[in-house]
């Protein structure tokens, strides 16, 4: 089967004709790749349950994790609720359109092929032009999950789209890399609290200031839908199945991974002078992200990350990406601090390592 029209577009002036022709792909129940601020969208109608299986079908997507529905205003994410809390107002006020997406009681319209089963679904407003422009175009809201193969590294670009997806997909629009670079923070407001189920770069903190006086507490839920994580409670780990990306692996590349702190920079130097002494020359090569500590490792094998969370955040998928490319098979990764603006990333690349 051959890989699917790439079609790009200026992403701050999207073609309207390229546009139209695949918000009618979408209306027609096909599946498009479009570009997201956070990463690439496999999208398909969110009210059409088979439109949204062939999402599952595409990826290899099991049918526990639920999806996102993209929609173009807060009014469009409201209509697909029957519970819209004061939370969800002061919420979108201050981050849509944006990375952040929140996990409400469903209207009878949404199916269940998009929820999971459950009795919830996940809204966010993007704020990519082209997504935007999809959106109104296509006149429904539009689920997508990151557009790449279940567990797999999350695309950045079209590039990485095709690479996975291109020949299970209908079209994939080319809007430029993903300016944030890792996915939207996920927040549920089914409750009194507003509770973190996926952590992104919008942290604790930012949640906390727009919520400020309002009574709301904002919590974190630590867990995973293989419930392996023992300090979580049989609710959290409930309210976590509402959420994607919280399965034990995922956001991951073919290679291993290891991942170390600072101050374990002489075992894992140890470490990987025994493995790679050990290994086959033929087995793969070596790539080592790091911030602030040196490896015994050629330059080439090394990729300098930034300090800056956010633009480290633009970079991180795009590395593994190309590590997985060169046919490495390990990357060594050095674990990024542990304060509330990290805390995505740290998310993200513990899952990465499992």
């Amino acid at each position: 089967m051959a890989d699917a029209p790439l079609l790009k577009l200026d992403p701050d002036n999207p073609d309207p004709v390229i546009v139209e022709h695949a918000a009618a792909l979408i209306r027609r129940g096909g599946l498009v790749a479009f570009p997201t601020e956070t990463v690439y969208g496999l999208g398909a109608n969110a009210l059409d349950p088979i439109a949204v299986a062939a999402i599952y079908g595409a990826k290899g997507r099991p049918a526990w994790n639920p999806v996102i529905a993209h929609v173009a205003d807060a009014a469009a994410a409201r209509a697909l609720t029957r519970e819209w809390p004061a939370a969800a107002d002061w919420l979108a006020a201050a981050f849509w359109p944006g990375p952040l997406t929140m996990v409400l009681l469903k209207a009878p319209q949404v199916p269940d092929a998009a929820t999971a089963g459950l009795d919830a679904v996940a809204v966010r407003v993007p704020s990519h032009p082209v997504a935007l422009a999809l959106l109104r175009a296509a006149g429904v809201p539009i689920a997508a999950p990151s557009a790449n193969r279940f567990t797999q590294v999350s695309p950045t670009t079209a590039q990485h789209v095709q690479a996975s997806l291109g020949d299970r997909v209908g079209l994939i629009l080319d809007g430029g890399p993903s300016t944030v670079g890792i996915e939207s923070t996920v927040v549920d407001l089914t409750g009194p609290d507003a509770v973190i189920l996926r952590p992104g770069m919008i942290s604790a903190a930012d949640l906390e200031r727009a919520l400020r006086g309002t009574g709301v507490a904002v919590r974190s839920v630590i867990a995973t839908v293989s419930h392996n994580v023992s300090a979580a409670s049989d609710a959290d780990r409930t309210l976590a199945q509402r959420s994607p990306g919280m399965s034990d692996r995922h956001y991951a590349p073919r290679a291993d991974v290891w991942l170390f702190d600072p101050e374990q920079q002489s075992e894992i130097m140890a470490a990987l002078t025994e493995t790679l002494a050990a290994r086959n020359p033929a087995a793969g090569g070596v790539t080592a992200l790091l911030r602030t500590v040196t490896l015994p490792l050629p330059d080439d094998a090394i990729v300098r990350m930034p300090d800056d969370p956010a633009t480290y955040a633009r970079q991180l998928y795009a590395a593994l990406h190309a590590a997985d490319a060169a046919g490495v098979a390990l990357i060594v990764i050095e674990r990024p601090p542990a304060d509330d603006r990290w805390v995505g990333l740290r998310d993200r690349l513990s899952r990465a390592a499992r």
